[in-house]
């Protein structure tokens, strides 16, 4: 049974420089028939599958940007939302924002909406780098919209930052930290750059153009980050996650239970039922699809059962809590330590994983080289 929905708006009216997301200019796309078709393909989900919406936990609205929509077309996918989905009891009812896009009518509608998280793509405090990230917001204009959220009774707010930046200074990270800080926030998101394929970073970085950080440059920012982070009472609970007291990203930490969600909407990726599976990315032919009444499949993959254990440890170890024995054994119904012991205790050795009665996570040293760890569990490598 699935426990989210993410739904997937690919519209933006401008293109950052770093995101390898399905998206496309707004101008003369069929926004408003692209609204109607969530409403169909969730509809045909539920003709097929109406046990994995019987648990729906979390929405969650990304891009794109969804916030490119007009207000009026935010009150309408709003609607169709609360229309074909049990969202009364939602835990979680999230949506992505552009400061700058992100107006009085459109905080009222996400709000009249059921909207109670926003999550607001920041990422730097420092006004070149946003230049040169393809941002188009200010700070003022930042300021303005949490504060604005705030007045319509949207309280539960987080922020994106990224660092790892072309040419970004320890002191412009330390600037944008602080900055961030003072805003008081229940939740901050911080992730270092990935120079992903199909993104004009990747085509200045192959050109050699692309003047980034070193690697001990962005372990600094990194370790700075975190130190900020506790100090102002801000608990990490995931790898660039932080949040005080309960506030932490319900949608978000299903992808790292491991646990199924419905993805909707062109380009999507969801997981339903042990397959994962993606949606026809280019519009024009998602829409097709959803008007020939079939869903808009470009592919589908039964998930064996290494997978699933690899999963269950790459995504799990993402969490401060790790992954535990008795999660792993009734997931799966077999022994962490008997399916991975050989992967796992020269981690522990080497100080990057910390292992005690509980089960496995990140030891403070092994956060820094994540990634590296997580391959570990890939096929046993």
């Amino acid at each position: 049974m699935a426990r989210g929905i993410y739904i997937h708006i690919p519209f933006c009216h401008q293109i950052c420089n770093y995101c390898d997301f399905n998206k496309v200019f707004f101008k003369n796309q069929p926004v408003d028939e692209y609204i109607e078709a969530i409403g169909k393909e969730i509809a045909l989900i539920q003709q097929s599958k109406p046990e994995v919406f019987k648990d729906i936990e979390t929405v969650y609205l990304g891009g794109g940007t969804p916030t490119s929509l007009s207000a009026n077309q935010l009150d309408r996918l709003l609607e169709i939302i609360n229309n074909t989905v049990q969202t009364k009891h939602l835990i979680e009812f999230a949506s992505e924002a552009n400061p700058d896009e992100l107006t009085v009518d459109k905080l009222h509608a996400l709000k009249n909406g059921g909207i109670n998280r926003l999550s607001l793509g920041v990422q730097s405090f420092d006004a070149g780098l946003l230049q040169r990230l393809g941002r188009t917001h200010s700070n003022e204009q930042v300021y303005e919209t949490i504060e604005n959220a705030r007045s319509v009774g949207i309280f539960n707010i987080n922020i994106d930052l990224m660092y790892g930046l072309p040419g970004q200074t320890m002191k412009q990270w330390e600037d944008t930290i602080q900055k961030a800080l003072s805003l008081e926030l229940p939740h901050y998101s911080s992730y270092s750059l990935i120079v992903e394929p199909k993104t004009i970073f990747y085509i200045q970085y192959a050109k050699g153009k692309l003047n980034l950080p070193t690697e001990d440059l962005e372990a600094e920012m990194y370790d700075y980050l975190m130190n900020e982070m506790e100090r102002n009472n801000l608990h990490q609970y995931e790898i660039s996650n932080f949040a005080k007291g309960d506030n932490i990203s319900t949608h978000n930490k299903i992808y790292w239970d491991n646990d199924e969600y419905v993805g909707i909407g062109a380009g999507a990726h969801g997981y339903i039922e042990g397959k994962r599976y993606s949606n026809i990315g280019p519009i024009r032919k998602y829409l097709d699809s959803i008007q020939n009444g079939k869903r808009p499949l470009q592919s589908e993959h039964e998930v064996t059962f290494e997978e699933q254990c690899e999963e269950q440890m790459f995504l799990g170890l993402r969490k401060e809590e790790g992954v535990s024995f008795e999660s792993f054994q009734t997931k799966l119904g077999v022994s962490m330590m008997e399916k991975y012991e050989f992967v796992i205790h020269p981690l522990v050795q080497n100080g990057l994983l910390l292992l005690d009665d509980v089960g496995v996570r990140l030891s403070r040293r092994g956060k820094f080289v994540g990634n590296e760890i997580f391959q570990q569990f890939l096929l046993g490598e």
